[in-house]
Parts: C-alpha cells; structure tokens; sequence
C-alpha cells in the first residue's frame, strides 16, 4: 500500500491513543500523539484557564502543524493521535462557549488557525471514534491523571455536541467512524483485526461501513 496520512479523532477517553499505539506496532506505520507531558502551558492553563486558553492553544497549533508536516513527509505511513482540526472545532470553541476564551482572543485564532491549516497536506484519512458518555466518564476514572480530574459529564457531552458539529461539514477526506464502547484494543486481538481490516478497506476504497461490535 502507497504511503498513508491517518488522523484519529475522538472525545476524551474514546481510545484515540491506544488504537494509534496498536495499529502503529501491527503495520509499522510511525505514529504521533499529543504534546502533554512537555507541554509548557498545561500547568499554568489548569491554574488559571481564562489568562492561559489562548497561549495553550496557540502552542498547540504551532506544535500540531509541524507534527503534520512531518508525519506527511516521511515516506512510511503515519497515525496521528489528535488531528489539528480538532482544537479549533472542538476544544477552542469549547473554552469560547464556557467563557475561558474570549471572543476576539477566539476569532484571532481562528484566523491564524485557517492561515496555517491551509498550507497543510490533507489527510488521506480521518479515523472518528465514537463512544457513549457514561463509557468516556467510566475509561478517565479508571486511568486516574490528575489533569483530568476536574472533567465532567456535561463536558464532555458538550465535546461530543461539537464533534456532531463537525462531522457534519468535515469534507478533506473520507470518515471512518467507529464505535469503541464495545471494543477492547488493548486486551483483545481479534477487535484490534477487525478494525485494521476496516481501516484497510476504507483506504482501499470500498464502501464504508459503522463498526460497532
């Protein structure tokens, strides 16, 4: 198979990063993920969200948009845990909606946002997993990171409102949707196949079909 763009996308808690680690180990593809651990801003922007939203999501961009570009030019196919796209339709509107960024702050992003997407590469593929509230609220309870300590059920409910949202006009590549409350990539092989099998078909082609079982 010619070289791949895949970006897996999701709601908090719906997988995004085990499915990428797993499907990275199985094809030997280079994978990505978030900048949290060295992320400079995290720290401060939990302390004081409406002073550090807009810093935060500036880094993000700057460090999502080179790591796209450097996930498109290497000649091995590449999975991205968390598309660029996602801050801006998701996660900035989020903090906009709940008055942690405010709206000239939110537009200016928006602008330097659409500047830089812009001169990206578009993906081959989006992967959007998708998985019920009381699941997502369920997986960050069991994981424990202090970070995310303080997310609630409306949340994450308004999350899944914007990713509906988004769904709806995101048109740079084929959608691949799956449901992950019922699937087990860690521990179960036989769910981690068949969802690779699906991946493979949609790359290739064939007409898409919603996993959920």
């Amino acid at each position: 198979m010619a070289k791949k763009l895949i970006l897996v996308a999701g709601n908090i808690g719906s997988g995004k990063t085990s499915l990428t680690e797993r499907i990275g180990e199985q094809l030997g593809w280079r994978t990505a993920y978030e900048s949290v651990v060295n992320n400079p801003y995290l720290p401060n922007f939990y302390k004081d969200m409406r002073k550090w939203a807009f810093h935060l999501q500036v880094y993000f961009l700057g460090h999502r948009a080179k790591q796209h570009e450097e996930m498109a030019a290497d000649p091995r196919s590449a999975i991205i845990d968390r598309s660029i796209y996602e801050d801006a339709f998701i996660f900035c509107r989020a903090l906009n909606r709940m008055g942690n960024l405010n709206e000239l702050d939110y537009q200016t992003y928006l602008q330097l946002f659409h500047l830089v997407v812009d001169t990206l590469p578009t993906p081959d593929l989006l992967i959007y997993l998708h998985c019920p509230g009381a699941a997502l609220m369920e997986r960050i309870h069991q994981r424990g990171r202090d970070m995310e300590s303080g997310i609630t059920a409306d949340y994450l409910a308004l999350l899944e409102s914007f990713y509906e949202d988004w769904m709806q006009t995101f048109d740079l590549c084929p959608v691949l949707t799956i449901h992950t409350d019922n699937l087990d990539f860690v521990h179960k092989k036989k769910h981690l196949d068949l969802v690779i099998n699906r991946i493979q078909d949609k790359l290739a082609g064939k007409e898409e079909m919603v996993f959920n079982k």
